[in-house]
């Protein structure tokens, strides 16, 4: 059996998933075969997706690679982060106590509330009119 020199861990947020592939190297991160700035464009993903590397001061230790599908690009941020910091806990047990304090091992389970008949949206009534 040939083993891959990567390391799989997947990450959800809202109805984006994002499948993290992690092995060591320069600090490469290619999310669908762009740059991750690239390809989410705005600072604040950017800022999310580097943030499990950035409380393990491991920037520049490993090359990343993401497919991540569905939902917008806020979701799919999200989903890389906890991809990510999944994936370092595997490489190493020890990363899992600061990434864990930081926040980035919990799933955020909300979702988005579906429409109801008679509303505008999931809650918004139409407007009263009393004559």
């Amino acid at each position: 059996m040939i083993r891959s020199p990567y390391t799989h861990a997947i990450g959800r947020r809202k109805r984006s998933v994002a499948r993290v592939y992690i092995k060591p190297g320069q600090g490469n991160i290619v999310v669908n075969d762009l740059a991750y700035d690239q390809y989410f464009g705005r600072e604040t993903s950017t800022m999310i997706t580097r943030q499990p590397l950035e409380t393990l001061g491991a920037l520049e230790q490993y090359d990343i690679k993401v497919n991540v599908s569905g939902g917008g690009k806020s979701g799919q941020a999200g989903a890389t982060r906890l991809g990510i910091a999944r994936a370092l806990c595997l490489i190493n047990g020890e990363f899992r106590t600061p990434l864990k304090q930081a926040g980035f091992l919990t799933r955020d389970p909300r979702e988005v509330e579906r429409k109801k008949y008679g509303r505008h949206k999931a809650r918004k009534r139409p407007q009263f009119s009393k004559r």
